[in-house]
């Protein structure tokens, strides 16, 4: 299990059973694990997710981005929930932007 820091300096964790779930299930995030990490501790857009979940969004070329989906229980402690990649970010959604 590896934790990264949010923007909001709040620990992240990313287990092996949730990359497990993530690879199986968006077989193109297979060879990502550095940039998962990566997309939580620098993005370039959080987006406001659904029943208080956040997204982390960096680009990645044109039109594709990584969308990390994490939720942040309180101060010390947070987690992944899914990550993919995209073509579609909804800017309206924006928190917080870099």
């Amino acid at each position: 299990m590896d934790i990264v820091y949010s923007i909001n300096q709040v620990p992240i964790r990313v287990t092996s059973e949730r990359w497990w779930h993530i690879v199986e299930n968006h077989d193109d995030m297979a060879g990502h694990y550095e940039d998962v990490l990566d997309v939580l501790e620098d993005p370039d857009l959080i987006l406001s997710g659904h029943n208080g979940s956040r997204i982390a969004i960096k680009n990645y070329g044109r039109n594709r981005y990584l969308a990390i989906i994490y939720r942040e229980l309180s101060q010390d402690d947070g987690f992944v929930i899914s990550a993919y990649f995209t073509s579609k970010v909804d800017r309206k959604k924006a928190i917080w932007r870099k």
